[in-house]
């Protein structure tokens, strides 16, 4: 069985912590599906099979968006695993483009493993905001989302070519698509 169980152990500590959250797309879909999504992304993708990375991409929002603590990621997953969840999680104490900011200065100092599942979750966002975007998110709004991941995810090149093709892919199939329909966003 490998690392299935454990595994399967960060996917209910997640499932169990996010219950009561919902994504901001026009059904509402469970918050689970998005830290899901993301480790598919990291391990369909990127090729990444390395089971702390893979648990650190099921539980990256856990202390950020949680009652989660970084001690008790350490008690459950051990050490490694906390380090990479702290890698990504901003600290909700500060204004939201101070934040931004900061995940653009901190990108090129993660760790591989960060810089990874960092590409991959901007990959499973720029999807969502192309395909389900939330209504209350203009095509101006959605398009500087793009740019700005685009920014923080310059310094993430070079570590995995995979997750990064296919983050330019979805960002430009976005760009299109709101160029699309929304002409006056191509002046």
């Amino acid at each position: 069985m490998g690392d299935v169980p454990e595994l399967l152990a960060a996917i209910l500590f997640a499932a169990r912590k996010h219950r009561d959250q919902r994504r901001k797309d026009p059904e509402a879909s469970p918050y689970i599906n998005h830290p899901i999504e993301v480790a598919e992304v990291l391990a369909r993708i990127g090729g990444v099979n390395d089971l702390e990375a893979l648990q650190a991409a099921i539980l990256h929002d856990t202390i950020e968006d949680t009652d989660t603590t970084a001690e008790e990621l350490e008690l459950t997953f051990g050490r490694a695993v906390r380090s990479l969840v702290e890698e990504l999680t901003d600290d909700k104490t500060l204004p939201k483009q101070r934040r931004k900011d900061l995940q653009i200065e901190c990108a090129p100092r993660l760790s591989v493993h960060a810089k990874c599942i960092k590409l991959a979750d901007k990959i499973c966002n720029v999807r969502d905001l192309t395909h389900k975007p939330p209504a209350d998110w203009s095509p101006e709004r959605r398009m500087e989302y793009f740019d700005w991941c685009r920014r923080v995810l310059e310094s993430c090149r070079g570590v995995n070519e995979e997750l990064a093709r296919e983050f330019d892919s979805v960002v430009s199939e976005g760009a299109e698509r709101l160029a699309i329909e929304h002409p006056r966003l191509r002046e």
